[in-house]
């Protein structure tokens, strides 16, 4: 193989490979990327932790094609250290990828494998129904709600997000047991449905695509092109997108997810408007007081009035204020500060509206402005304090 190709093409491809080849495996072969001429003028990319796989396309200069894998960590850090322009790409037997800045002395050998022992990624069958999401939406949708994912992986569904989509509405629905997010917005021309349990891995991928396609449509200022969208296919237990040249596979979760509907309160006794700046610098600074081994802070409603305070025999005691919009009974909640400030710092509004139950009843957040385009909702469980 001998091919040409610019660092920024190149290194773009190559980073979103490079997130979801799996370097700590026991299968070797997974923690490589795949380098390899596909056609006249196009050197693809591609990685795989089997579970997830992503792949590219980028404009080359072929003098020869060929194959090869290596170690994707290790031709990251090589690419990284090399200057903007072109890279030339050799590989001589299949085995070992020699990497030179074009015009200069700098040069890399990494040794890999041939490109016919890496595994074969996931493809679609021609002709799938798809859906188009408009990048930014799923985006913002993805951004409000995966910090509520779980990070144990052995709750599959709850370290997973659910995706719905039916009649024109997206929606992403988390929850870690302690909390839940729900974000759904408008999608237009279309009239499916979809269902499906993706993993935070995929989650976190999705959202580095959906990032780097809108930043490429604002480097190109193409107003006239509009927003850029992402094509969502689906077959048997994998659902496949694709963004520009970029495509990218996941293997979905085969698990239930909890009823999360019935975690939603029809309807809260107590609902106060609060400003969410206000609310989130408050909790920010008590919960440096609060117990490091709960994180709890109690939550004191009174007239005009929403009091944040923490007591630890360890660190002592924090309290602050803040000015709301309420005139109901007193009451005080318990909740873990870190869940209630990871809320707050998920709405964009500038204030938010807080319902109340009793002492043991959830606490539900929404922004104070309602829309049909983007609607936003959380639930955060309280806790003995």
């Amino acid at each position: 193989m001998q091919v040409v190709v610019t660092k920024k093409d190149f290194s773009r491809i190559l980073d979103r490979c490079q997130g979801v080849a799996d370097k700590k495996g026991t299968m070797p072969v997974l923690g490589n990327v795949l380098v390899e001429v596909v056609g006249p003028g196009q050197l693809r990319l591609a990685a795989t932790d089997l579970f997830l796989a992503v792949s590219g396309v980028i404009p080359a200069q072929v003098d020869k094609g060929g194959s090869i894998a290596v170690g994707a960590r290790d031709l990251f850090e090589r690419v990284r250290m090399m200057p903007e322009g072109q890279l030339s790409l050799s590989v001589v037997d299949g085995t070992a990828l020699t990497l030179k800045a074009v015009g200069t002395a700098r040069r890399f050998t990494i040794h890999g494998l041939p490109g016919s022992e890496f595994p074969q990624l996931p493809k679609p069958e021609p002709g799938l129904p798809q859906l188009n999401i408009p990048v930014g939406t799923l985006s913002a949708l993805i951004q409000s709600t995966q910090f509520s994912i779980s990070t144990d992986d052995s709750r599959l569904a709850l370290n997973s997000a659910l995706i719905e989509e039916e009649n024109g509405r997206l929606r992403i629905v988390t929850t870690d047991g302690h909390r839940l997010t729900k974000a759904e917005a408008n999608i237009p021309n279309t009239s499916s449905s979809h269902t499906m349990l993706i993993p935070l891995k995929g989650i976190q991928q999705l959202k580095r695509i959906c990032d780097d396609a809108m930043a490429e449509a604002a480097k190109a200022d193409d107003a006239s092109s509009g927003e850029p969208t992402l094509e969502l296919m689906r077959q048997g237990p994998n659902a496949f997108f694709r963004a520009g040249s970029l495509e990218f596979s996941v293997k979905l979760v085969d698990a239930q997810f909890p009823p999360y509907e019935q975690v939603i309160p029809s309807a809260s006794e107590r609902v106060v408007r609060a400003p969410r700046l206000g609310v989130a610098e408050a909790l920010k600074a008590v919960s440096v007081a609060a117990s490091d081994r709960t994180g709890g802070v109690k939550l004191t409603l009174t007239r005009d009035t929403m009091r944040f305070e923490t007591e630890s025999p360890e660190s002592g005691e924090g309290f602050d204020e803040v000015g709301i919009d309420y005139d109901g009974p007193d009451i005080t909640i318990g909740f873990n500060a870190k869940y209630f400030l990871d809320i707050a710092n998920a709405i964009p509004d500038d204030e938010i509206l807080v319902g109340l139950g009793g002492e043991l009843d959830p606490a539900v957040i929404r922004p104070a402005a309602t829309s049909d385009a983007f609607d936003f909702l959380a639930v955060v469980m309280p806790m003995r304090i």
